[in-house]
C-alpha cells in the first residue's frame, strides 16, 4: 500500500515526540512492505523564490518531501497568520505530490506550515484521509493553549478575540500591546466579527484580524471532512468535540513507542537519587521549575541531567545555566539520538515532567515507564491519564517547584516508595501495536 504521512518538521533537523512518532510508524509500515512516504514543513528564509520552496531528501530509507515555509507573502497570500494553516502554495505542492506518488491513503500527524487546506486537497482526490493531532494546533494557534502570562488557556472565544489580544501581546509593543492587554475579550470578539463580516473600514492588520477569528471555523470545518481523527486521550477528544468535531469521527488509540526488551522494576533509587529531565528546553516545558525545586532539596541528596537542544531556544537555555549557577550537581547533556533513549534512563532513577502546558501525554512518558523508571510529572489531563499519583508515578500541582521537592524527598524518605511506583509502571503500547490500529482504521474506509 502507498502510503503519505506528513508532519510539520521532521529529521534531521528536528527529533521531538511529533517527529520521533512519525518516524517510528513510517519504519514501521515499510517493514511490513508498504510505500511510505513524508511530507513535512521547514521553517526557511524568507526570501527564498516559490520555485526553491519545495524539495525532496532521504532519511533512513524514508523518501521525504519538503516544504520550505516562512512567514512572508506567497502565492498572492498577504496574511502571514493565514499561511501557518491555510498555505495555497504548500497545498499546491501537495496536490503534485498525490499526483505523482498517488498514496492510498494520507495520514497527518501535523499540519503546521502546512495548513489544513491539505485535508481538502486529499478529499478533492478522493483519497482516505486520517489525522493524529499530537498537540492542540488544530484549535490554538500557538498550539500549546497558554497565555502570555504562562497560565493554562481554556481554548479561543467564539469569536477568538483572545487569540487576536495573545497575538497582540505577542507581536507589539508600547501603546499597542498595553491596550492589547486590558481589552476585555469581548470587545475583541465583537470587533473580530464585524471585521469577518466586512462591516468595518480598513484599518491596520485587519487582514491578521480576520485571519485569526477565522481559523478556528476553517479548521474544525476541514477535520470533519477526515475520514477519522485518531486522538491519543480523552482530553484531546473533549477539547475537538468541544469546538465541533464530529464524535463519530474521532477514535482513541494512545501512542506506541519503541519499548524494547522488558525491564526489571528498581528496587531503590541509588544515591545520590539521579533526577533527569528530557525535553525541549522551551519554557512551557518547565525545565526552570525543576530547577527551582531541585535546589529546594537538601544539599548533595540527589544529581540532575538536563536533556535537551541548547540551540531551540537559545535564551531560555541561557536562563536555565544561570539559574544552575555552578551546582556541580547540576548537568547540561545536550541531545542524544532517540534510539538511545532506552540507555539514558537506565541511568536515571527519576525522570520529571515539569510541564506548564495541557500535553498531550509526551512520548517520554511512556518511554520511562517501560524502562521501570519513576515519573513525576505536572498534573495535567494529558499526563494523568497515564501517571496515576501515588500508584505508578507522582504527580504535583503545575509549576509549585515546593510541590515537586516534597514529591523528589518522599521518593528518598518514605520507605517501599520508589520499589512499589517502579513495579507498579505500566507497560506501554509498541509502535507494532499503534500501527496495527492505525492499519484497522484504514482498513474501514
Amino acid at each position: 500500500m502507498r502510503i503519505l504521512l506528513t508532519v510539520h518538521q521532521f529529521f534531521p533537523q528536528y527529533a521531538s515526540g511529533t517527529e520521533v512518532l512519525t518516524y517510528s510508524v513510517a519504519k514501521e509500515l515499510i517493514a511490513r512492505g508498504h510505500d511510505v512516504r513524508i511530507l513535512t514543513g521547514y521553517p526557511a528564509a524568507d526570501e527564498l523564490l516559490e520555485v526553491h520552496r519545495f524539495d525532496e531528501y532521504d532519511f533512513d530509507g524514508i523518501a521525504v518531501y519538503r516544504f520550505h515555509h516562512s512567514y512572508t507573502p506567497m502565492a498572492g497570500q498577504n496574511s502571514l497568520i493565514e499561511l501557518s494553516y491555510d498555505n495555497k502554495l504548500a497545498a499546491s505542492y501537495f496536490r503534485q505530490i498525490l499526483k505523482s506518488f498517488k498514496p492510498e491513503i494520507v495520514h497527518f500527524f501535523h499540519l503546521n506550515r502546512l495548513g489544513t487546506g491539505l485535508i481538502e486537497c486529499a478529499v478533492e482526490a478522493r483519497i482516505p484521509a486520517f489525522m493524529t493531532p499530537t498537540d492542540f494546533w488544530a484549535i490554538c494557534n500557538s498550539s500549546q493553549l497558554v497565555l502570555c502570562d504562562g497560565q493554562v488557556c481554556k481554548g479561543p472565544s467564539a469569536y477568538s478575540g483572545n487569540c487576536v489580544k495573545h497575538l497582540a501581546q505577542q507581536t507589539q509593543s508600547g501603546l499597542v500591546a498595553k491596550v492589547a492587554e486590558w481589552i476585555p475579550v469581548s470587545w475583541v470578539d465583537a470587533i473580530a466579527h464585524l471585521t469577518q463580516l466586512g462591516a468595518l473600514p480598513a484599518y491596520p492588520q485587519r487582514e491578521e484580524i480576520k485571519a485569526v477569528s477565522s481559523r478556528i471555523h476553517i479548521n474544525v470545518a476541514r477535520l470533519n471532512q477526515l475520514n477519522k481523527i485518531v486522538a491519543p486521550n480523552q482530553f484531546m477528544t473533549g477539547l475537538l468535540i468541544r469546538y465541533g468535531v464530529s464524535a463519530d469521527r474521532i477514535i482513541e488509540s494512545a501512542y506506541g513507542i519503541n519499548v524494547g526488551l522488558e525491564k526489571l522494576p528498581r528496587l531503590a533509587p541509588r544515591q545520590p537519587i539521579r533526577i533527569g529531565f528530557i525535553g525541549t528546553l522551551a519554557k512551557h516545558k518547565g525545565c526552570h521549575i525543576l530547577i527551582d525545586a531541585f535546589k529546594e532539596l537538601p544539599p548533595d541528596l540527589a544529581t540532575l541531567k538536563i536533556f535537551g537542544n541548547p540551540a531551540d531556544f537559545p535564551d531560555y537555555s541561557m536562563e536555565l545555566k544561570r539559574l544552575a549557577g555552578c551546582d556541580r550537581n547540576i548537568e547540561f547533556c545536550g541531545v542524544f539520538p532517540n534510539s538511545k533513549i532506552s540507555a539514558v534512563l537506565e541511568d536515571l532513577d527519576v525522570l520529571v515532567v515539569p510541564s506548564l502546558w495541557y500535553e498531550n501525554t509526551p512520548l517520554v512518558v511512556y518511554s520511562a515507564q517501560a524502562a521501570k523508571c519513576v515519573v513525576v510529572a505536572s498534573n495535567f489531563p494529558g499526563i494523568s491519564e497515564v501517571i496515576c499519583n501515588d500508584e505508578n508515578g507522582l504527580l504535583f500541582s503545575p509549576g509549585n517547584r515546593i510541590e515537586l521537592a516534597k514529591q523528589l524527598l518522599r521518593l528518598v524518605e518514605e520507605p517501599g516508595l520508589f520499589n512499589r511506583l517502579s513495579c507498579r509502571a505500566r507497560k506501554p503500547k509498541s509502535t507494532a501495536n499503534y500501527v496495527n490500529e492505525l492499519l484497522a482504521v484504514w482498513g474501514e474506509t
